[in-house]
């Protein structure tokens, strides 16, 4: 089962003695290269490797108790096997699911984006709850944020804002918080404690380089205009923000974060990227899901994913059916049990498939 990884074994091998030479050495870009992808493969190619020699020595252990007369070494040896055959199992257990494709865009950076839904001003506040909440959660993991635009209410709250996060395996961490994500609790407007329900939507795109997207100069319309909100009196003064609209498409990006016009083109670009994208895979994702009825991670965002119950303190993953009640230490950034059940989630759904496919 596991004969697939033998040329995987041997790329590993040249490519550490590729990077022996002074050849590579001299070279610091190339060099940089093979090592990362040795290192991508490098733990499946160490348990192929331990498995290749349990199974080696669990044959010796065989002909060993075949060949020996003597009763007690016979023993010996058939103890010798269970150990052995315990231990192979483990391994070959821990190469199956290292075996399971990654996402290939799990390390990437990614794009958050937040909108306010059904429930007027309180869904408002709650997606300013959500950016505090993504913002916290992603410095405990030691990621960089940067909202690049936002379009403020004015009790504090916000119809929409967009937020960029860069770091080992941003994507990996954010990309199932896509979805609606629903709300209920007493809104600090309600003056006779009723329980309100509203809810914000979140998209999740990874950061898309260049050649990902062909993107036509001429598809494009560009408008520079002055920027609002923090920031200072600079903000207000230039005409630093952009907003940039892809013709054939409709779709709208914008950026007002940085001070210089050229630095927001470049962030709303990449956003317009990553939004082009996300649409071709969601193109994809939908006639893969016509010819696949069980399809793992289809990308719908129209389903409720979550419900945050302030009241009970309770918060409620409909996808993988957790519920916890420490939603205010959730709220406060302390998202990484519910982040790593999801990610649990999805390499047992990869799993079971890669074994059905066997």
């Amino acid at each position: 089962m596991f004969d697939r990884l033998l040329p995987l074994a041997l790329r590993y091998d040249e490519l550490g003695d590729a990077l022996a030479t002074n050849e590579i050495a001299a070279d610091p870009e190339k060099s940089v290269k093979l090592m990362r992808e040795r290192a991508k493969i490098e733990p499946l190619v160490v348990a192929f490797r331990q498995w290749e020699s349990l199974e080696k020595h669990l044959a010796e252990a065989r002909e060993l108790e075949s060949a020996e007369t003597d009763p007690d070494l016979k023993e010996m040896a058939r103890e010798e096997q269970q150990q052995l055959g315990k231990e192979r199992d483990a391994v070959a257990a821990e190469l199956r699911e290292l075996m399971v494709p990654r996402d290939p865009r799990d390390d990437d950076n990614c794009i958050v984006e937040i909108r306010a839904g059904t429930g007027g001003d309180e869904a408002g506040l709650f997606s300013a709850d959500l950016l505090r909440m993504y913002t916290r959660f992603a410095e405990m993991r030691g990621l960089k944020v940067e909202v690049m635009s936002g379009n403020e209410t004015e009790i504090g709250g916000f119809k929409e804002v967009v937020m960029f996060i860069q770091g080992t395996k941003a994507y990996a961490l954010f990309k199932h918080e896509s979805g609606t994500h629903r709300v209920q609790r007493i809104p600090s407007t309600e003056s006779q404690g009723r329980i309100h329900t509203s809810a914000c939507t979140v998209a999740v795109l990874p950061e898309v380089d260049d050649v990902e997207v062909d993107i036509r100069d001429g598809d494009l319309r560009i408008d520079t205009y002055r920027a609002s909100g923090s920031g200072g009196q600079h903000v207000n003064r230039t005409d630093s923000a952009v907003r940039i609209t892809h013709l054939p498409t409709g779709v709208v990006v914008q950026c007002q974060d940085e001070r210089s016009q050229l630095k927001n083109k470049a962030r709303a670009m990449m956003q317009l990227r990553s939004k082009l994208f996300d649409a071709q895979q969601q193109q994809i994702h939908a006639v893969q899901a016509a010819n696949r009825k069980e399809q793992v991670g289809s990308g719908d965002r129209s389903e409720r994913i979550r419900t945050y119950n302030f009241p009970q303190n309770r918060l409620t993953d409909h996808r993988v059916g957790l519920t916890v009640y420490n939603l205010d230490q959730v709220m406060q950034g302390d998202l990484g049990d519910v982040v790593q059940a999801l990610l649990a989630h999805e390499r047992a759904q990869l799993l079971a498939a890669d074994q059905h496919s066997l």
